[in-house]
């Protein structure tokens, strides 16, 4: 299978201000082109042999497939998670206007 040009990037993060930092540091870095923040997301998950639940925000990034590695290498620096979640999800079709302007502020060759 042909590896996808674009993908969205998922990342839990623990308040709108750590997914707002964290954007930003992606965004400046042209690692992505744009940033969704989703406020509030009601979590339930194990965690240390025991299920919790939290509220946490939701951060989407779009970026090229081939920057995750740089993507998830910042965003482990700077996560207040000691094991954030943090995955891409391939992009396999998109209007291409929209496609074309994730590589062009990201200065991806498309």
């Amino acid at each position: 299978m042909e590896t996808p040009d674009f993908g969205i990037v998922y990342v839990v993060c623990g308040s709108v201000e750590e997914a707002e930092s964290l954007a930003k540091l992606v965004l400046e870095h042209r690692l992505a082109a744009c940033a969704n923040i989703i406020p509030v997301m009601h979590s339930m998950y194990w965690w240390q042999g025991s299920l919790q639940r939290a509220t946490e925000t939701l951060l989407l990034l779009k970026a090229p497939y081939a920057y995750y590695e740089q993507i998830e290498q910042l965003l482990k620096i700077h996560h207040s998670y000691e094991v954030p979640a943090i995955f891409q999800i391939p992009i396999t079709q998109g209007l291409i206007p929209f496609l074309r302007w994730i590589a062009e502020e990201t200065a991806f060759d498309y």
